[in-house]
């Protein structure tokens, strides 16, 4: 079983993984008011679950096995397990029979037995059963019923129960039935005193659902049990989530923290300063394709790569689309795809779209942070822009993000042997960095292994220009924009006395009356399985 998955890294330095796991009636977008919380210092994985998510499979009902082991092969290494409802069954239930890929449970509004017996308290067992046949007999219907019993008791139930009804679900259908199976029948009381795991759980004191009752009778269950926690949320109805996320994500930090499961925060190298990178390719919007020679023939190539591929994309997107010159080759290939041309410079946007016309939509962006819906993007086109990102997982991540399943992304970037007679003959006067650093193969593929969902494929490309004299190679660089922007950079213009070191230095390279300089092209194509 393949599940439809989404993953977001953190903002800033990731100290934990998460996974998030919705309940019965609800998909991923319940926990989207929650990310704002979480992301600074956690990487996020949301799912739709089968048997819960409304308009999955409608018409077959997913085994619990196979959902359970989807589950556990969502991230590339052990995670913590967020649930909400019915998704924090699943999540201990994970925890029980795959506890090497489960680092702790949290649950949220989430009952260990959800129907009640004579000695512990839940949703009464008639009151179940004819929900269930409510279910059978009319899903939609059932399924708005149910949003009401979930914002009973909230302080704005009416405000709560239109954002559930935006959150983009499908219709119910005999698939949901599952999940309604799997409410009756999962009971974890036995089990949870002796996790392996430590545990959190939040319980609503609101919850219409979730009786009150069942937080002291888990405190009884769990006296015994080191590494658990039960806490009450007083002003919490059952949608937790959406009604009191700062507190939610407090509680399992704080949670997380106490059970030495928060990495230290690594220390990161200063970054590009974007900024400068989108003005100074805003500078040489007007005169950049006078200069681009390889641009052109690296994009070439990366087009001459699609037209074997049986590829009819809706929507394409050019990352990177500096002055739109591949406009007009994209929109031949594809006569029937939206163009979206992205780029973080708004000079080149701006150019772009006065030389193109209305033909294609023009956006500024940051590739790292994309302006677009999840899977809305069948197509991702990029050629010699990556290499000016500055978080490359971040990168990853929101191609994978944007990309619909099946969809894939063919790009160019360069490689560390690029301009590496420039990096050598400025090594032979100084020691600082005058030559911007570029990704390897091997890590590219290694960021892409932490991106759930994304399949890498990579080649590479020698290319050498000839100049007559090093002048003409830093002109080209200038007009083309492509200053040096690492933090190790020298202040200020180099000496006199420094460049003529350089300019002797590139000498050495000189063959048959013309200087080279080498570009290490990586050709890749990113697939979302």
């Amino acid at each position: 079983m393949r599940l439809a998955t989404e993953y977001l890294p953190a903002t800033r330095a990731a100290r934990q993984h998460l996974v998030l796991l919705h309940g019965w009636g609800a998909n991923r977008e319940i926990w989207r008011p929650l990310l704002v919380h979480l992301r600074p210092w956690a990487d996020i994985t949301l799912v739709d679950i089968p048997g819960c998510a409304p308009g999955l499979a409608p018409s077959q009902q997913p085994e619990l096995d196979a959902v359970l082991a989807a589950l556990s092969a969502c991230t590339a290494g052990p995670a913590v397990y967020v649930g909400w409802s019915l998704g924090g069954q699943l999540a201990i239930e994970l925890a029980l029979r795959d506890s090497a890929r489960v680092s702790a449970v949290i649950t949220i509004c989430s009952n260990p037995r959800f129907v009640a017996t004579d000695t512990w308290p839940g949703m009464s067992g008639e009151v179940f059963d004819g929900f269930c046949a409510s279910a059978v007999a009319d899903p939609a219907a059932a399924l708005r019923r149910f949003d009401g019993l979930q914002v009973a008791g909230a302080t704005r139930p009416r405000a709560l129960l239109r954002q559930l009804h935006s959150q983009c679900r499908g219709d119910g259908g005999p698939g949901l039935l599952a999940g309604l199976d799997w409410l009756r029948q999962l009971d974890h009381r036995a089990h949870l005193p002796a996790l392996a795991r430590s545990q959190l759980h939040l319980l609503a004191q609101r919850d219409t659902l979730v009786p009150a009752a069942v937080a002291p009778a888990l405190r009884a269950l769990l006296r015994a049990a080191s590494g658990a926690q039960v806490i009450e949320l007083p002003a919490c109805s059952h949608v937790a989530p959406l009604e009191c996320a700062p507190e939610l994500a407090a509680r399992a930090r704080e949670f997380l923290q106490r059970s030495e499961l928060l990495e230290k925060t690594p220390v990161k190298p200063a970054a590009r300063a974007k900024q400068e990178v989108a003005d100074s390719f805003s500078r040489a919007a007007q005169r950049y394709d006078s200069a681009a020679a390889l641009q052109r023939d690296v994009g070439t190539q990366l087009l001459e790569n699609l037209r074997h591929q049986p590829l009819e994309p809706a929507r394409v997107l050019d990352l990177g689309c500096g002055t739109g010159h591949f406009f007009t080759a994209l929109d031949a290939r594809f006569p029937r795809a939206q163009y979206i041309g992205l780029d973080l410079a708004m000079g080149m946007v701006i150019y772009a779209r006065g030389r193109n016309g209305p033909g294609g939509q023009w956006l500024v962006g940051d590739a790292e942070s994309l302006p677009l819906a999840a899977g809305s993007v069948d197509l991702v086109f990029s050629s010699l822009a990556l290499q000016w990102c500055d978080d490359l997982g971040a990168l990853f991540a929101e191609i994978a993000r944007v990309l619909r399943p099946g969809g894939r992304c063919v790009f160019a970037t360069l490689g560390p042997g690029t301009l590496r007679e420039l990096r050598d003959a400025w090594a032979a006067v100084d020691a600082y960095q005058h030559v911007n650093d570029f990704a390897s193969p091997a890590e590219l593929r290694e960021i892409a292994r932490g991106v759930p969902g994304l399949n890498l494929s990579l080649r590479v490309r020698h290319y050498r220009m000839q100049y007559r004299r090093v002048g003409e190679l830093l002109a080209e660089l200038k007009t083309l924009g492509a200053h040096n922007m690492n933090r190790q950079r020298p202040a200020g213009l180099a000496s006199r006395r420094a460049l003529q070191g350089m300019l002797q230095a590139y000498e050495n390279w000189r063959e048959n009356g013309r200087l080279p300089a080498s570009y290490e092209v990586l050709f890749g194509e990113l697939i979302k399985r």
